[in-house]
């Protein structure tokens, strides 16, 4: 009984805040030329692991070697099924109404093995036949060369730790360069940098796991940072012109609010950690990595006996070349978290270590479906405003915006968590002038979702992967989104009693 109570006060409350918040935007709509669409990765959807020439990646190798890696000893090796119904998943958006379709190409679809030579024709011509079959229908294709999905022969030597990674991935995007850029109008070069180096290289969250904080995680950001600056430029100089295209990139970021007034300075150095270690040498005036970091890794690898900081440092040529190099900054936002200073009082060596905050969430914040994440929309408006200021109020594209939910096709909270969100996204476009063009909704469909397995459903179709023919079913929110892109504004949507 006590458990119930506590559900349906977590409930009321999240009802609550929720109407409060609307009264603030319900008059705003969103312009004409503002896009809308949803998102998939393709590991997490296409299935066909080892067909038609597809090669071993860091998830295929992780997933099968080691499968309690994650939760429920799941994989990816069909998933949705995508690479055989992507002309289904194709009808589906047609029937949303969206603008846009963001979706990865998987490397080793394109070269096996990783390394450049002989690209896999096969591999190739399905992603020729996804955009042709997008254009058709009037969906503008939006484009993730990198989703995770990285060959495990590459990671083998080092992968993203290894300098050879910049020669490496710049040679696989020339050849979706070379292949699709006369059709596709806006590309992503790499998603979620922090997922890949902190957590894959610095943690065991995500392959490949290598557990080595404050070192390989600050190796991976080095390399992808000069990787992503030379994939622009070869885009830049040579590839542009085909279509009028734009390339960016897309970074994960929380909005990180201080626990009290005198927490600004821990909740500012999190934004630089989190965000600005990858934001900074980009879209800042100066590029390079922010003084606060350079100046907290050194300290504190200078008082472990290290003779220099654990954080390489760019020349003066390699700032110049990685500044300047996205025409906009891709945001993938899922919550909101408080923080407060924590000195380190110990010699271990890793980013939180290196960082010393401390983040947490507050009790009386509504949680997500599936308790993850905290449901507070006015962290959006308040990290938008923050970038906007701190980046020289760069074009904004939310490239991912999701809750999961607890099962079935009645997915209230996601309706009310997309309903909100995206008022914040109009109070920021409309009271602070953030300079925000497109939402993308996460996820087309339920999916793969890492090492969660298909535990948690992020999508607004829902995928049976117990029937072999992986079906897709809308939920709630799939009305909720069409409604809202024909009608440009966000409509009613139902309470969570």
């Amino acid at each position: 009984m006590e458990a119930n109570n506590n559900a349906l006060l977590l409930r009321i409350a999240l009802l609550i805040s929720l109407m409060t918040y609307r009264e603030c935007a319900s008059n705003y709509t969103f312009s004409s030329d503002f896009l809308f669409g949803t998102a998939t990765s393709a590991y997490q959807v296409e299935g066909a692991w080892n067909e038609s020439g597809k090669g071993e990646n860091v998830w295929d190798f992780i997933t099968h070697n080691t499968p309690e890696f994650v939760y429920d000893e799941s994989n990816g090796d069909i998933a949705c099924d995508s690479y055989h119904k992507y002309e289904e998943d194709i009808s589906l958006l047609k029937d949303i109404g969206v603008n846009f379709y963001r979706f990865s190409v998987s490397w080793t679809r394109i070269y096996p093995n990783g390394y450049p030579y002989n690209p896999n024709a096969e591999g190739i011509a399905y992603y020729n036949n996804l955009i042709d079959g997008l254009l058709a229908q009037n969906i503008t294709p939006m484009l993730t060369i990198y989703h995770w999905d990285l060959p495990q022969r590459l990671q083998e030597l080092g992968g993203w730790t290894n300098s050879y990674i910049v020669e490496s991935f710049t040679e696989y995007a020339r050849t979706l360069l070379e292949n699709y850029s006369d059709r596709v109008k806006y590309w992503i070069t790499i998603n979620e940098p922090y997922s890949i180096c902190n957590e894959g290289y610095g943690e065991v969250a995500y392959a490949p796991a290598l557990d080595m904080s404050g070192r390989a995680d600050y190796l991976c950001i080095h390399n992808l940072l000069k990787s992503h600056a030379a994939v622009y430029h070869l885009f830049n100089n040579t590839y542009r012109a085909r279509n009028n295209a734009t390339m960016g990139i897309s970074l994960s970021a929380a909005w990180y609010e201080p626990s009290s007034p005198e927490e600004e300075e821990a909740a500012e150095r999190t934004r630089q950690f989190r965000v600005g270690f990858y934001a900074n040498p980009i879209f800042s005036t100066d590029g390079d990595y922010p003084q606060v970091i350079k100046e907290y890794i050194g300290n504190r690898s200078s008082a472990q006996g290290f003779t220099k900081s654990r954080l390489p440092q760019f020349t003066s040529d390699e700032i110049d070349y990685i500044r300047g190099t996205s025409d906009f900054f891709g945001l993938n936002h899922y919550t909101t978290k408080l923080v407060r200073n924590s000195p380190a009082t110990n010699n271990t060596v890793s980013f939180e270590s290196d960082l010393q905050t401390e983040q947490f969430l507050n009790s009386s914040w509504p949680m997500d479906a599936a308790g993850r994440d905290a449901i507070v929309p006015w962290g959006l408006r308040k990290l938008l405003t923050w970038i906007k200021n701190t980046f020289n109020n760069p074009i904004i594209h939310i490239t991912e915006n999701g809750t999961p939910d607890s099962g079935g096709l009645e997915d209230n909270i996601r309706v009310s968590y997309y309903g909100s969100y995206l008022e914040a996204v109009l109070e920021a476009i409309n009271e602070d002038n953030v300079d925000v063009r497109s939402y993308t909704a996460w996820s087309l469909m339920d999916n793969y979702e890492w090492k969660y397995g298909y535990a948690y459903r992020y999508g607004i179709h829902s995928v049976n992967f117990s029937d072999p023919d992986r079906p897709r079913t809308p939920k709630l929110s799939v009305s909720f989104y069409k409604d809202l892109i024909a009608n440009r504004t966000v409509g009613d949507y139902p309470s969570l009693s």
